[in-house]
Protein backbone atom coordinates (compact mmCIF):
# COMPACT_ATOMS: atom_id res chain seq x y z
CA UNK A 1 0.00 0.00 0.00
CA UNK A 2 1.64 3.18 -1.10
CA UNK A 3 0.51 5.55 2.19
CA UNK A 4 2.78 6.89 3.89
CA UNK A 5 1.04 8.09 7.87
CA UNK A 6 4.61 8.91 9.31
CA UNK A 7 3.74 12.27 6.98
CA UNK A 8 0.94 12.89 9.42
CA UNK A 9 2.54 12.52 13.26
CA UNK A 10 3.97 15.27 14.26
CA UNK A 11 4.04 13.91 18.36
CA UNK A 12 3.59 10.38 19.54
CA UNK A 13 2.44 10.29 23.47
CA UNK A 14 4.09 7.78 25.46
CA UNK A 15 2.45 6.13 28.27
CA UNK A 16 4.08 2.99 29.09
CA UNK A 17 6.86 1.19 27.58
CA UNK A 18 8.04 -2.28 28.99
CA UNK A 19 9.78 -5.41 28.02
CA UNK A 20 7.82 -8.56 29.55
CA UNK A 21 9.32 -11.92 30.49
CA UNK A 22 6.05 -14.08 31.10
CA UNK A 23 5.95 -16.40 34.15
CA UNK A 24 3.63 -19.51 33.67
CA UNK A 25 0.43 -17.65 35.31
CA UNK A 26 1.17 -14.25 33.26
CA UNK A 27 -2.44 -13.39 31.51
CA UNK A 28 -3.80 -9.91 30.65
CA UNK A 29 -7.35 -9.93 31.79
CA UNK A 30 -9.89 -8.80 29.85
CA UNK A 31 -9.72 -4.71 29.26
CA UNK A 32 -10.07 -2.54 26.42
CA UNK A 33 -7.25 -1.13 24.79
CA UNK A 34 -6.27 2.64 25.70
CA UNK A 35 -4.72 4.39 22.99
CA UNK A 36 -2.11 2.48 20.42
CA UNK A 37 -0.53 -0.51 21.48
CA UNK A 38 1.99 -2.43 19.83
CA UNK A 39 3.54 -6.14 21.20
CA UNK A 40 6.73 -7.27 19.53
CA UNK A 41 7.41 -11.09 20.27
CA UNK A 42 10.74 -11.94 20.30
CA UNK A 43 10.56 -15.44 22.16
CA UNK A 44 7.83 -18.12 23.25
CA UNK A 45 4.37 -18.18 22.19
CA UNK A 46 1.21 -17.09 23.61
CA UNK A 47 -3.03 -17.00 22.98
CA UNK A 48 -4.42 -13.34 22.53
CA UNK A 49 -8.31 -13.05 22.41
CA UNK A 50 -9.42 -9.89 20.24
CA UNK A 51 -12.91 -8.40 20.20
CA UNK A 52 -13.45 -12.52 20.96
CA UNK A 53 -11.16 -14.17 18.69
CA UNK A 54 -8.55 -16.10 19.17
CA UNK A 55 -4.81 -15.73 17.54
CA UNK A 56 -2.33 -17.56 18.37
CA UNK A 57 1.03 -15.56 18.25
CA UNK A 58 4.78 -16.64 18.69
CA UNK A 59 7.78 -15.15 17.83
CA UNK A 60 8.60 -12.54 15.11
CA UNK A 61 5.06 -11.86 15.53
CA UNK A 62 3.78 -7.96 15.87
CA UNK A 63 0.31 -7.18 17.85
CA UNK A 64 -1.02 -3.75 16.60
CA UNK A 65 -4.32 -2.53 18.32
CA UNK A 66 -5.63 0.56 18.04
CA UNK A 67 -7.87 2.28 20.98
CA UNK A 68 -11.02 0.66 21.92
CA UNK A 69 -10.39 -3.04 20.65
CA UNK A 70 -11.00 -5.62 23.55
CA UNK A 71 -8.19 -7.62 23.95
CA UNK A 72 -6.98 -10.69 26.85
CA UNK A 73 -4.01 -13.00 26.75
CA UNK A 74 -2.39 -16.07 28.46
CA UNK A 75 1.47 -17.22 27.50
CA UNK A 76 1.94 -20.84 26.97
CA UNK A 77 3.45 -22.55 30.03
CA UNK A 78 6.20 -24.80 27.83
CA UNK A 79 6.66 -22.06 25.67
CA UNK A 80 6.63 -18.43 27.98
CA UNK A 81 6.20 -15.72 26.06
CA UNK A 82 8.95 -12.52 25.90
CA UNK A 83 7.89 -9.18 24.09
CA UNK A 84 8.21 -5.90 23.62
CA UNK A 85 4.97 -3.81 24.54
CA UNK A 86 4.79 0.17 23.93
CA UNK A 87 1.37 1.78 24.27
CA UNK A 88 1.09 5.15 22.58
CA UNK A 89 -1.01 7.96 21.03
CA UNK A 90 0.33 9.37 17.76
CA UNK A 91 -0.75 12.38 16.47
CA UNK A 92 -0.68 15.66 13.77
CA UNK A 93 0.19 18.80 14.07
CA UNK A 94 -3.41 19.93 15.27
CA UNK A 95 -3.37 17.49 18.52
CA UNK A 96 -6.06 15.12 16.71
CA UNK A 97 -5.31 11.33 16.98
CA UNK A 98 -3.69 9.44 13.76
CA UNK A 99 -4.59 5.97 12.76
CA UNK A 100 -1.93 3.75 11.68
CA UNK A 101 -2.75 1.49 9.05
CA UNK A 102 -1.23 -1.23 10.15
CA UNK A 103 -2.71 -4.98 10.39
CA UNK A 104 -3.79 -6.22 13.83
CA UNK A 105 -1.45 -9.34 13.20
CA UNK A 106 1.29 -9.71 11.56
CA UNK A 107 4.88 -11.94 11.30
CA UNK A 108 7.49 -9.42 10.47
CA UNK A 109 10.30 -12.08 11.96
CA UNK A 110 12.84 -11.69 14.87
CA UNK A 111 15.14 -8.92 13.68
CA UNK A 112 18.11 -7.80 15.44
CA UNK A 113 18.06 -3.99 14.29
CA UNK A 114 14.09 -4.44 15.60
CA UNK A 115 15.47 -5.71 18.94
CA UNK A 116 18.26 -3.63 19.17
CA UNK A 117 16.08 -0.63 18.98
CA UNK A 118 13.57 -1.89 21.20
CA UNK A 119 16.02 -2.22 23.93
CA UNK A 120 17.41 0.95 24.00
CA UNK A 121 13.67 2.61 23.95
CA UNK A 122 13.35 0.91 27.16
CA UNK A 123 16.62 1.37 28.85
CA UNK A 124 15.67 4.89 27.74
CA UNK A 125 12.55 5.18 29.03
CA UNK A 126 13.38 3.32 32.33
CA UNK A 127 17.00 5.74 33.45
CA UNK A 128 14.19 8.81 33.02
CA UNK A 129 17.39 10.60 32.45
CA UNK A 130 17.28 14.28 31.81
CA UNK A 131 15.37 14.62 27.84
CA UNK A 132 14.60 10.98 27.93
CA UNK A 133 10.90 11.42 26.31
CA UNK A 134 12.31 13.34 23.52
CA UNK A 135 14.71 10.42 23.04
CA UNK A 136 11.95 7.87 23.31
CA UNK A 137 9.92 9.57 20.69
CA UNK A 138 12.71 9.13 18.21
CA UNK A 139 13.66 5.98 18.73
CA UNK A 140 9.94 4.94 18.84
CA UNK A 141 9.47 6.73 15.30
CA UNK A 142 12.65 5.38 14.16
CA UNK A 143 10.64 1.56 15.01
CA UNK A 144 7.47 2.75 13.59
CA UNK A 145 8.95 2.99 10.44
CA UNK A 146 10.33 -0.02 10.01
CA UNK A 147 7.21 -1.64 11.17
CA UNK A 148 5.26 0.48 8.53
CA UNK A 149 8.42 -0.60 5.74
CA UNK A 150 7.53 -3.95 6.84
CA UNK A 151 3.60 -3.93 6.71
CA UNK A 152 2.00 -1.61 4.73
CA UNK A 153 4.56 -0.08 2.38
CA UNK A 154 5.22 -1.84 -0.58
CA UNK A 155 8.31 -3.56 0.77
CA UNK A 156 5.74 -6.54 1.86
CA UNK A 157 7.04 -9.70 3.97
CA UNK A 158 7.90 -12.36 2.24
CA UNK A 159 5.36 -14.35 3.55
CA UNK A 160 2.26 -12.40 2.95
CA UNK A 161 -0.61 -14.41 0.92
CA UNK A 162 0.58 -13.53 -2.47
CA UNK A 163 -3.48 -13.42 -2.94
CA UNK A 164 -3.96 -10.49 -0.80
CA UNK A 165 -0.41 -9.04 -1.78
CA UNK A 166 -1.45 -8.01 -5.35
CA UNK A 167 -5.40 -7.30 -4.28
CA UNK A 168 -2.96 -4.52 -2.36
CA UNK A 169 -1.05 -3.64 -4.97
CA UNK A 170 -3.58 -3.46 -7.44
CA UNK A 171 -5.54 -0.99 -5.28
CA UNK A 172 -2.91 0.94 -4.95
CA UNK A 173 -2.46 1.83 -8.86
CA UNK A 174 -6.65 1.68 -9.58
CA UNK A 175 -7.77 3.76 -6.06
CA UNK A 176 -9.62 6.59 -8.37
CA UNK A 177 -11.49 3.74 -10.45
CA UNK A 178 -14.41 2.16 -9.05
CA UNK A 179 -13.36 -0.62 -7.20
CA UNK A 180 -15.73 -3.34 -6.28
CA UNK A 181 -14.95 -5.84 -3.65
CA UNK A 182 -16.53 -8.85 -5.93
CA UNK A 183 -14.31 -7.70 -8.70
CA UNK A 184 -11.33 -7.80 -6.06
CA UNK A 185 -12.31 -11.34 -4.72
CA UNK A 186 -12.21 -12.37 -8.54
CA UNK A 187 -9.22 -11.00 -9.43
CA UNK A 188 -7.67 -12.82 -6.37
CA UNK A 189 -9.32 -16.10 -7.21
CA UNK A 190 -11.75 -16.28 -4.51
CA UNK A 191 -15.32 -16.20 -3.42
CA UNK A 192 -16.06 -12.54 -1.84
CA UNK A 193 -16.88 -13.58 1.74
CA UNK A 194 -13.93 -15.98 2.27
CA UNK A 195 -11.45 -12.98 0.18
CA UNK A 196 -13.14 -10.14 3.13
CA UNK A 197 -12.27 -12.47 5.66
CA UNK A 198 -8.68 -13.15 5.02
CA UNK A 199 -8.59 -9.58 3.89
CA UNK A 200 -9.01 -8.61 6.95
CA UNK A 201 -7.28 -10.67 9.00
CA UNK A 202 -4.08 -9.82 7.27
CA UNK A 203 -4.72 -5.71 7.03
CA UNK A 204 -6.50 -5.57 10.09
CA UNK A 205 -9.02 -3.36 7.78
CA UNK A 206 -12.32 -4.34 5.52
CA UNK A 207 -11.81 -4.11 2.10
CA UNK A 208 -13.59 -0.61 2.09
CA UNK A 209 -11.86 0.99 4.95
CA UNK A 210 -8.67 0.78 2.84
CA UNK A 211 -9.62 1.79 -0.31
CA UNK A 212 -10.59 4.82 1.18
CA UNK A 213 -7.20 5.20 3.53
CA UNK A 214 -5.37 4.56 0.00
CA UNK A 215 -7.83 7.38 -1.27
CA UNK A 216 -7.62 10.20 1.18
CA UNK A 217 -3.86 9.62 1.79
CA UNK A 218 -3.77 10.32 -2.01
CA UNK A 219 -6.13 12.99 -1.56
CA UNK A 220 -3.64 14.72 1.16
CA UNK A 221 -0.72 14.81 -0.68
CA UNK A 222 -2.72 16.24 -3.89
CA UNK A 223 -4.43 18.91 -1.61
CA UNK A 224 -0.86 19.86 -0.04
CA UNK A 225 0.62 20.90 -3.41
CA UNK A 226 -1.85 23.43 -3.34
CA UNK A 227 -2.32 22.97 -7.02
CA UNK A 228 -5.91 21.57 -6.77
CA UNK A 229 -9.30 22.65 -5.72
CA UNK A 230 -11.30 20.06 -3.06
CA UNK A 231 -13.71 18.90 -6.11
CA UNK A 232 -10.98 18.31 -8.60
CA UNK A 233 -8.94 16.17 -5.71
CA UNK A 234 -12.34 14.18 -4.77
CA UNK A 235 -12.83 13.02 -8.68
CA UNK A 236 -9.06 12.31 -9.11
CA UNK A 237 -9.68 10.00 -5.89
CA UNK A 238 -12.38 7.99 -6.90
CA UNK A 239 -15.37 10.21 -5.51
CA UNK A 240 -18.27 11.34 -7.65
CA UNK A 241 -19.80 12.28 -4.85
CA UNK A 242 -18.63 15.80 -3.03
CA UNK A 243 -20.62 15.05 0.35
CA UNK A 244 -19.13 11.36 0.47
CA UNK A 245 -15.17 12.92 -0.25
CA UNK A 246 -15.77 15.17 2.81
CA UNK A 247 -17.59 12.66 5.27
CA UNK A 248 -14.11 10.02 3.98
CA UNK A 249 -11.99 12.57 4.29
CA UNK A 250 -12.98 13.66 7.28
CA UNK A 251 -13.79 10.49 9.35
CA UNK A 252 -10.15 9.24 8.61
CA UNK A 253 -7.81 12.60 8.55
CA UNK A 254 -10.12 13.89 11.57
CA UNK A 255 -10.40 17.56 9.87
CA UNK A 256 -12.12 18.72 6.64
CA UNK A 257 -10.45 18.50 3.53
CA UNK A 258 -9.76 22.43 2.95
CA UNK A 259 -7.35 22.78 5.94
CA UNK A 260 -4.99 20.67 3.92
CA UNK A 261 -4.29 23.31 1.12
CA UNK A 262 -1.57 25.92 2.01
CA UNK A 263 -2.89 29.50 3.14
CA UNK A 264 -1.50 32.11 0.88
CA UNK A 265 0.06 34.73 2.72
CA UNK A 266 -1.31 38.02 2.33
Amino acid sequence: METHPEEEICTLDLHYIVFRQCNPEWRLLPHRVSNFDITYVIQGKACYTINGVKYDVSAGDMVCLPENVKKEAVTYPRQLMHCFSVNFQPKNLDRQSVKLPLPMINHIGVRNDLIQLFDDLVYSWREHRSGYRLKCRGILSLILYHILEATVFETFPSDLDNRIKNTLLYITKNYAQKLRVKKLAALAGLNPAYFGVLFKRVTGLKVNQYIANVRIHNAKTMLKSGAYRVAEVAECCGYNDAFHFYKHFKSIAGIPPSHYIPRISP
